[in-house]
């Protein structure tokens, strides 16, 4: 190559520079999350800790709660014997336990005091914890809404507030801090559970995931919500019960099955990684089809 060729060829690659255009990220590293630091709400059961486990094997640094200390003890406890296992692959995740009930904005609060005891930032915050409540519409008590709303909807605001010094710590330009929001189906498509302030407490989130989106850009923080269909959980045990009601359930799904922690992990690590970078306010439905096949 002449001199004069490889000069034109710098000068071509300082415009790509200026002009922000780069080299496309591996598969591999666009969807790295290795030494993030993630907080995981209910990350001790359910689909939170499906999540919890997948970050875990990703490398990252990941704080989970519940609201009894030996369930979120003992879920961090396999969690790390897994990371320990996995080193041998460059795997260097961690779980940390924490016992706390967010049934009010003061244990969010305190939740939020945890955290900044323990770290100096906080890369993703995925609020998954959730309350349930299922009644026919005649008998559907008045005491079924304060409590569901206050976990579903008022601890993620209490959390993003009280966490924002951390995530603006964490936040870049080129990968932001994250914070997801795990919706549900129930809160965009009518299911006839009879789970009225379960599926309002989830419309709700759905908003207030556009509006923080919206109020934190400018921070570097990209707000979004997973909306996951029907997952084997301990959430969804009832509409499962016997073979003929769960046969019942696949044949509504398009894709004829169940979701599976796969499905969910994958979600929430492309939008935590440098492969969600540039997506804020926005659902991540993953249902098999439910509610985009209609």
């Amino acid at each position: 190559m002449s001199p004069s060729a490889g000069g034109g060829s710098r000068q071509r690659d300082t415009r790509r520079r200026k002009s922000g255009h780069s080299m496309v990220q591996s598969p591999t590293s666009l969807f790295d999350v290795s030494g993030k630091v993630v907080l995981i709400t209910g990350g001790a059961q359910g689909m939170g800790r499906m999540i919890a486990e997948g970050f875990v094997a990703g490398g990252a640094r990941v704080h989970i709660t519940s609201r009894k200390a030996d369930v979120a003890a003992a879920a961090a406890e396999a969690m790390n014997a897994q990371a320990t296992r996995a080193e041998a692959t460059g795997a260097t995740g961690a779980c940390i336990a924490i016992a706390r009930d967010l049934s009010s904005p003061e244990d969010a609060t305190a939740l939020a005091r945890d955290i900044a005891e323990r770290e100096t930032r906080l890369d993703v915050l995925i609020n998954n914890a959730g309350r349930t409540w299922g009644a026919p519409l005649a008998t559907f008590p008045d005491k079924a809404w304060a409590s569901v709303m206050a976990v579903n909807v008022q601890a993620p605001f209490t959390l993003v507030r009280d966490l924002l010094p951390l995530l603006r710590a964490a936040a870049t330009a080129s990968d932001p801090a994250r914070v997801i929001n795990i919706g549900s189906l129930a809160g965009r498509i009518v299911e006839r559970l009879s789970a009225f302030s379960y599926a309002a407490s989830k419309a709700a989130v759905h908003h207030l995931t556009r509006e923080l989106a919206a109020e934190l850009a400018r921070d570097r923080i990209t707000v979004n919500t997973v909306v996951p269909g029907y997952f084997p959980t301990q959430m969804t045990s009832h509409i499962r019960a016997g073979e003929e009601r769960l046969a019942g359930l696949v044949e509504r799904i398009p894709l004829g099955r169940l979701g599976s922690a796969q499905d969910v992990v994958g979600a929430c690590v492309m939008l935590s990684s440098r492969a969600g970078a540039y997506i804020t306010g926005s659902e991540i439905v993953i249902d098999g089809g439910l509610a985009g096949c209609r």
